[in-house]
């Protein structure tokens, strides 16, 4: 069984739905109220919570403990973040929160407990303007902060037990001029990184050097097609399980990029620019790799899209009605 997790920031609510992945369906099981504009979300590697950050005052981020039966949510702490986090995701021990702020140029780490909660920040850092992303290397051993308004990508060595980074740069990837680096995600199998630009609506493809923690540019893509001039405005990046497929939102065409992964050198080819929701800030790929969850800011609405595994198209297979401006996708099989 699979859940999905949708976080919508103007009517202060978490939405959990369930999805049959055989069936291709998706069910309402429960509609948790937040106090405040709830927007980036995050999952504990052992699946047992769920991470909401809190845009509004005051700001914080609130430990929600998983049903491991149905999936539904429960409240179990709040602790305050040390600035409006557009980005929180976990170390990959589950031990540490990861935040960026994008108002804030600001990154942070906050200690997770035992029992899974989130604690008030043990380190920030002052970033390049807009920080967008931070998350940790599959060996967990580098930090990597997005600064969009900077036009960087910045790396920090991580320490895995102390869940302190090292301020001192290991390294810095500079962005073209305008690009604007939002969003990135690391290949699941081969030493690739794929950032999405939101102020150019492209896609860079950087080769990452595990023991130096240092990304090089591989290719660059468009998202939008030819002749399209109309302002760019990406926004969100996820690979297949199996790192065969990457998509890419497109907020202002509403459209999901599709691309084909090479795995010996790293490149994308395009498969396929399929409409969606209207504004899709947010998506998520579920465990098995068949079924795309996309939601629109201004739609209010999800769709899912079956993923063709023989060419990684998208079919829109089912859409229903979520809260108000929906920003942010989790799915977590509790099988």
């Amino acid at each position: 069984m699979s859940v999905v997790y949708i976080a919508n920031a103007d009517s202060h609510d978490i939405s959990v739905l369930r999805l049959d992945a055989a069936a291709g369906t998706l069910s309402p099981l429960q509609r948790l109220p937040v106090d405040g504009v709830v927007m980036p979300l995050a999952v504990s590697p052992d699946r047992r919570h769920l991470y909401a950050s809190i845009r509004s005052d005051p700001v914080e981020v609130l430990s929600l403990a998983i049903d491991t039966e149905d999936g539904r949510l429960r409240p179990v702490a709040r602790s305050p973040l040390p600035a409006s986090m557009c980005w929180i995701s976990t170390d990959r021990t589950g031990r540490f929160l990861l935040s960026a702020s994008y108002g804030g140029s600001t990154i942070a780490v906050s200690p997770i407990d035992a029992d899974g909660m989130a604690g008030a920040a043990q380190q920030t850092l002052a970033t390049p303007a807009n920080a967008h992303a931070v998350r940790t290397d599959p060996g967990n051993r580098f930090l990597f902060a997005s600064c969009l308004g900077g036009g960087v990508v910045l790396g920090f060595r991580f320490d895995a037990t102390s869940g302190r980074f090292d301020p001192r740069l290991a390294s810095t990837w500079q962005a073209r001029p305008g690009a604007g680096p939002r969003h990135f995600v690391f290949h699941p199998h081969v030493a690739f990184v794929y950032l999405v630009n939101e102020l150019d609506a492209t896609l860079d493809v950087l080769a990452f050097d595990a023991e130096r923690g240092v990304l090089s540019g591989v290719q660059t893509v468009d998202l939008l097609p030819p002749g399209d001039h109309g302002k760019p405005w990406a926004a969100d990046i996820h690979l297949t399980p199996d790192g065969r497929y990457l998509y890419a939102s497109e907020r202002r065409t509403s459209t999901l990029v599709a691309f084909e992964v090479d795995r010996a050198n790293g490149r994308v080819a395009l498969v396929d620019r399929a409409p969606t929701e209207t504004q899709p800030r947010g998506f998520a790929i579920d465990p098995t790799g068949r079924w795309l969850v996309a939601v629109g800011q201004t739609s209010h609405r999800l769709s899912l899209h079956a993923i063709d595994a023989a060419s990684g198209r998208l079919r829109k297979a089912a859409e229903c009605e979520v809260g108000q401006n929906p920003n942010w996708v989790e799915i977590v099989d509790l099988v």
